[in-house]
């Protein structure tokens, strides 16, 4: 469990234009919250706070990272940061109660603690240049990436 591995996880909530981050001890202690701008400034900020107020072993728990915690996730990869993904909590159709996102970053981190396996983040990269090169290779047409043919129609030609 990552709660044995690591001396705090940084839970963070992403979104378009903030981050909601908050650090949490191996027992579930908040040790400290802040935001931050979702850009560039705003993660070399986030990564220096996490190495004054969180030395030693850490782990960042991002939401969102396929979509606004890509940007993030890149750069704490690329600065030698352990990343993981917390997945988005099932919202009910009715809330009753508040939220917020600095409830959200708190819940990330304590559920990576908790968790069994953790989620490695899919990093553009390679698979990603893969995919576009194939993409590319078929000329736009998805079937042939699935393997599939293009619909026929009634008279057995293809309708493409």
């Amino acid at each position: 469990m990552l709660a044995e591995q690591t001396d705090a996880v940084i839970g963070i909530d992403t979104h378009r234009d903030t981050l909601a981050v908050a650090a949490v001890s191996p027992i579930g202690a908040v040790l400290e919250t802040t935001d931050a701008p979702a850009n560039a400034r705003g993660y070399r900020r986030l990564l220096d706070c996490a190495r004054k107020n969180v030395p030693g072993r850490r782990c960042w728990a991002l939401e969102g990272i396929g979509s606004y915690g890509v940007g993030l996730a890149a750069f704490l990869d690329q600065a030698g940061e352990c990343v993981v993904e917390a997945c988005r909590p099932k919202r009910p159709a009715v809330r009753s109660g508040r939220k917020t996102d600095m409830l959200d970053a708190i819940r990330a981190a304590k559920e990576a603690l908790a968790a069994e396996h953790l989620i490695q983040p899919r990093l553009r990269g390679e698979r990603e240049a893969l995919r576009v090169l194939l993409a590319a290779r078929n000329g736009g047409r998805p079937w042939l990436d699935r393997g599939n043919q293009p619909a026929q129609g009634c008279d057995g030609v293809s309708a493409s």
